[in-house]
């Protein structure tokens, strides 16, 4: 089976058995800051077969912000948009897979693309390449990503997935510490409560469109209990 065959969960499944991180960032991601990840995402064209045999290496580069996470409960993850529809199946399927009560921490990311170029070379010559040229720059973290041409996308959400992974025990440790994991009698994490209260500050220094507000509120189904607040950054 390829990635244009089989249904559509066994092509994301395909997409996620055949991403390999080739050359990891040396450093997690910050717990209460901002991670900047630039990625190199190769992949063999999906035209190989009408090449005539010829080696290339389609190569897209971005880079991935992550911000600081912040605590939260499936049900609001559900709530969350943003990622392509390939994507956002592979979500679903994460959340299945790993259970939907199952507590964590939530990573706000950015995918911001900057180029996509197709080299006539093997995936090999462009690893080393690459290789070479990050130890050149000495970026920690810097990522080169082996992926799937027609899902290139979910790909790269397996990469961050990974790296989310590897970076949790300790983001849940530092936060545990300060008390950011801890529920109040609605089951609404500390840390949810505290960046709410952030928001509305923002929201009144004139920082924040107040529909990010709203929005955050109606991801935790607590609009109501906050309505009036909210309601009132706007009288005079």
């Amino acid at each position: 089976m390829s990635a244009e065959t089989g249904s559509y969960d066994e092509r994301i499944e395909y997409a996620i058995n055949h991403t390999e991180v080739l050359r990891r960032p040396r450093q997690t991601l910050s717990t209460f800051g901002t991670t900047n990840i630039y990625y190199y995402l190769l992949t063999e064209p999906s035209y190989k077969e009408l090449a005539g045999g010829e080696e290339e290496t389609v190569v897209r580069e971005g880079r991935v912000l992550s911000e600081r996470p912040r605590v939260v409960t499936p049900a609001y993850l559900f709530n969350v948009e943003g990622f392509s529809e390939h994507a956002r199946r592979y979500l679903e399927m994460t959340v299945e897979r790993y259970g939907p009560h199952a507590p964590g921490l939530f990573y706000g990311y950015k995918n911001e693309p900057r180029e996509m170029n197709i080299l006539s070379s093997g995936m090999d010559s462009v690893v080393h390449k690459l290789d070479e040229m990050i130890d050149k720059e000495g970026n920690p973290l810097s990522a080169i990503i082996k992926g799937v041409d027609e899902l290139w996308d979910v790909s790269l959400l397996k990469f961050i997935f990974d790296i989310t992974r590897e970076s949790l025990g300790s983001n849940v440790l530092e936060m545990g510490r300060r008390g950011l994991l801890d529920t109040d009698s609605s089951g609404i994490p500390r840390d949810a409560r505290l960046n709410i209260e952030r928001l509305f500050m923002l929201v009144k220094d004139g920082e924040l469109d107040p529909a990010a507000l709203k929005t955050e509120l109606d991801r935790w189904g607590l609009f109501e209990e906050y309505e009036d607040r909210f309601l009132g950054l706007f009288r005079k």
